[in-house]
């Protein structure tokens, strides 16, 4: 339980930003980071301020042009890192330890057997010369922009993101979630979904997986405003969590690609906060 003690022990107050990586947090996230590639000049960065950097972009939301240069190094240093790291898939890597790492804190299976898949859509900011093929209409949401369409675990953590045009339903976006879901979840049995799922569609990218399943939670008919429905609350609450960083309140970004690092790193910061609370 977060009780008035550990919200002192954890208090934030004694940082330079309140985004800013703690010792217990550093500790846990520190051997994640790979280290510099041999043969080059030995790395001079100093690793944490930059992760400091990238985290501060994620809770405010600011341009890179407008990145604090007290406490923080070079911005056209720490761009890099986040680029290199985005293109080596390096987020994804530790997301998916941190992921491991958690479930096993609170005594379930490294490898869930149970999800749930919804989308968010997210309103696209003015790009200039952005691509617009990347961005699509959701007439459901009335959004222009893009979707965060996730797979996560009975506990709400992120099993497999997936960024696409708004202007894909959620029945077509599943078989981009659900591809070679085997390969990282081999032990995934049952997939959890609202009634935009319920599709031939969604239906195939099931079936191409072997012994998985999906069951379509449904409001009743005698159901009256809002309630919260067994199970699709859990992603719901996911997206809410990120919607706690401003960088995810809208899609800022011109590449759906960097909007994706941006929500691994969402999650990253998640786990390691959680992990240095134990």
């Amino acid at each position: 339980m977060w009780t008035a003690e550990q919200q002192a022990i954890h208090r934030r107050e004694s940082e330079r930003f309140p985004s800013n990586l703690t010792d217990a947090e550093w500790w846990q996230l520190a051997p994640l980071i790979p280290p510099a590639s041999p043969g080059g000049r030995p790395r001079k960065t100093d690793m944490r301020a930059a992760m400091n950097a990238i985290f501060y972009l994620l809770r405010t939301g600011c341009p890179w042009r407008y990145l604090p240069s007290d406490g923080f190094p070079p911005r056209s240093t720490v761009y890099n890192i986040f680029r290199k790291f985005q293109r080596d898939r390096t987020w994804d890597a530790i997301w998916a330890e941190l992921h491991m790492v958690l479930r096993e804190r609170e005594g379930r299976e490294a490898s869930p057997s149970a999800a749930i898949i919804d989308s968010q859509s997210l309103k696209a900011a003015e790009k200039g010369a952005v691509k617009t093929t990347q961005l699509g209409y959701d007439a459901g949401k009335k959004v222009k922009g893009r979707k965060i369409h996730a797979l996560v675990d009975t506990i709400g953590l992120p099993m497999r993101v997936v960024v696409h045009s708004a202007g894909i339903q959620d029945r077509d976006g599943a078989a981009l979630v659900l591809d070679k879901i085997r390969n990282r979840f081999p032990w995934l049995e049952l997939v959890w979904a609202d009634g935009g799922y319920n599709a031939h569609q969604v239906k195939d990218a099931v079936a191409a997986v072997p012994t998985l399943r999906m069951e379509i939670v449904k409001r009743t008919d005698d159901m009256k405003g809002f309630v919260v429905l067994p199970r699709r609350w859990v992603v719901e609450r996911t997206f809410s969590w990120f919607g706690r960083n401003r960088r995810l309140a809208k899609d800022w970004e011109n590449l759906a690609e960097t909007l994706h690092a941006f929500v691994t790193l969402a999650a990253i910061q998640l786990g390691i906060r959680r992990l240095a609370r134990k």
